[in-house]
């Protein structure tokens, strides 16, 4: 009896899996049914996107069961930039879960699984949680819809599925990405959060955000609020003007973080479990905003609140893959970076070119998506001596639903791969190809270089980076086998 009891058991668990990982899929297809963040920054300008954002949000966070007031509810630490946003607010994350509380961490995009952009604790939430949040969600607001297209597109949906998941989950603090720029950022709906941050800036997204850095930075400092305590790195002067007249303007108290040696570590400076010299300001930038949430939850004006122990134990374990991240195996050393405006990749270079081996040959993979200029990503790869170099699109050369772009398919991005295979064998003194996935490029250097073992630069966007670990660490373990 016993054991007709614990086999009826087995077969309600299997039966329960395999619907679990049946409803999660229909999930993701639904999800990718929604526009995409590639349409909209296809159809959108500055011109026609600031009234309609933010209401539109509000519009579907009503339908869905919130209200800003529920929003408050939430302590909130929020954070815009050109580059470094991610890292700042994972260094955040881990600093204030080393410090004992509950944290919720809200990023995009995601380089394998959309989960990865909803997590509790530094964990993503299971496939179980996604699907039961994501058709709670689809069907409250598919049941309001005043026409057929009403209903939110893809990033406008998962962050109205994100402020569900951590309200119901009680986080203690919500760490959340602007998608963006900032002012008509739907993660702008936030009415009051517990502090906010501006990471360096630079020239992406022009056509949305402005083409000067003064026009972006104005865009940026829109998540600046009344009384909220904001803070920002070392920016260029013009920049620092428009952001100190943004904060003015709405009291909002504004701050330049110091150096992070300014701080007293038992090792100056700390290791840092994200690598390369760029990602001291980040972390200095999350010191701050994480003693600041602490005095606020602690009531305290007393800098005291932060335990540097705990800080650097936190900084030192953060992981955040795809951002100057070496993964080693037994042939191929990768180097892996998502930079994909110029400075950034003034940086990747700096960075490869300390870290990689001397007399050990360098191998090129890169693609750059939206409206980005290519020749000017390349021509700064140019300074560095590779031996190959390979064009892709975002495909990992393997089925993903998660991973699916219906707007930018494959054949598109292969032609633009062509056009930035054109220009770097003009330019460059070596050997070029393109191919049609990853795993192809990564087929074609094995046999081009056989037995040697060489070293692999990923790099000009953040999906091209997902296709590769898809391939290399599909668990995002930081390890490969």
């Amino acid at each position: 009896m016993n054991c007709v009891r614990l086999l009826n058991t087995f077969k309600k668990m299997v039966m329960n899996s395999q619907y679990c990982t049946a409803n999660y899929q229909n999930a993701i297809e639904a999800l990718n049914n929604l526009q995409s963040n590639a349409a909209y920054l296809k159809t959108a300008s500055r011109y026609d996107v600031g009234n309609t954002t933010l209401k539109e949000t509000e519009k579907y966070l009503v339908r869905s069961g919130l209200t800003l007031e529920d929003l408050k509810k939430l302590s909130v630490i929020h954070v815009a930039g050109t580059k470094g946003k991610g890292s700042t607010c994972a260094f955040t994350e881990s600093i204030l879960r080393h410090h004992g509380y509950k944290t919720g961490l809200y990023t995009s995009p995601h380089l394998i699984s959309v989960r990865e952009r909803i997590r509790i604790n530094g964990q993503s939430i299971s496939e179980q949680i996604f699907a039961e949040e994501f058709w709670r969600l689809h069907n409250s607001l598919s049941s309001q819809k005043d026409h057929e297209a009403d209903m939110p597109p893809y990033f406008r949906f998962l962050t109205i599925l994100m402020f569900h998941v951590f309200l119901r989950a009680s986080v203690d603090v919500a760490i959340v990405e602007v998608g963006i720029g900032g002012l008509y950022d739907c993660t702008n709906i936030i009415p009051q959060p517990a502090c906010v941050g501006i990471t360096r800036l630079d020239l992406d997204h022009t056509a949305l955000l402005g083409d000067t850095l003064p026009l972006i930075a104005a865009q940026k400092a829109g998540i600046f609020k009344k009384n909220v305590p904001a803070f920002s790195v070392t920016q260029p002067a013009e920049t620092i003007q428009i952001l100190r007249e943004k904060a003015n303007t709405i009291c909002c108290p504004l701050n330049f973080v110091s150096a992070i040696s300014c701080h007293k570590f038992k090792k100056n400076p700390p290791e840092l479990g994200i690598s390369s010299e760029v990602q001291y300001s980040n972390a200095a930038l999350a010191i701050e905003l994480s003693r600041t949430w602490l005095s606020n939850r602690q009531n305290s004006i007393d800098k005291s609140v932060i335990n540097f122990d705990k800080v650097e134990i936190a900084l030192k374990l953060c992981k955040w893959p795809g951002r100057t991240q070496i993964l080693r195996t037994e042939s191929v050393d990768f180097y892996l970076d998502g930079a994909h405006t110029q400075e950034s990749m003034s940086c990747c270079v700096e960075w490869f070119s300390k870290k990689k081996s001397m007399g050990k040959k360098s191998v090129l993979i890169f693609n750059a998506t939206g409206n980005r200029d290519a020749k000017s990503l390349l021509e700064i790869l140019g300074r560095v001596q590779f031996s190959g170099a390979y064009f892709v699109p975002n495909f990992p050369g393997i089925c993903l639903k998660e991973m699916e772009n219906r707007v930018l398919p494959v054949a598109e991005q292969t032609k633009r791969c062509q056009v930035n295979y054109e220009h770097w064998v003009v330019n460059n003194n070596n050997k070029g190809a393109c191919a049609n996935s990853v795993k192809e490029a990564l087929e074609m250097i094995e046999s081009e270089f056989k037995t040697e073992r060489v070293q692999v630069l990923i790099t000009g966007s953040l999906h091209l980076i997902g296709a590769a670990l898809a391939l290399l660490d599909p668990e995002l373990k930081m390890n490969s086998d």
